[in-house]
């Protein structure tokens, strides 16, 4: 089954001022994905890594990309095609509570 890479953006003013029966709906379908095997967590502070010409890493602290909404999370879903991993996701907290989900078709070689 396909695999897709989810990454939920949200402010917690967004999800303040959305109704807490949308929210407690929002929360208990991510249980369900959780239960059903979905990989998902909350995003941690990040760490840049570079390797230049392979002559060793150097890291950096912080994220490289950068986003009008702060990363909330990320998941690891299974779906049938795109159109229903749109439809998981679209439920979850980020989504229902003012900020966005992308999703990402992870292509295996």
């Amino acid at each position: 089954m396909p695999k897709f890479v989810t990454i939920g953006y949200g402010t917690r003013e967004g999800y303040d001022r959305t109704p807490i029966a949308v929210r407690n709906a929002a929360h208990a379908h991510d249980a369900k994905l959780q239960k059903d095997g979905v990989l998902m967590g909350i995003a941690g502070k990040p760490v840049q890594v570079r390797n230049p010409d392979a002559a060793g890493a150097v890291t950096e602290d912080g994220p490289f990309m950068g986003a009008p909404l702060p990363v909330a999370g990320f998941a690891i879903i299974e779906a049938a095609d795109l159109a229903e991993a749109v439809d998981m996701v679209s439920r979850t907290p980020c989504a229902v509570a003012h900020g966005v989900v992308e999703v990402w078709p992870l292509e295996q070689p």
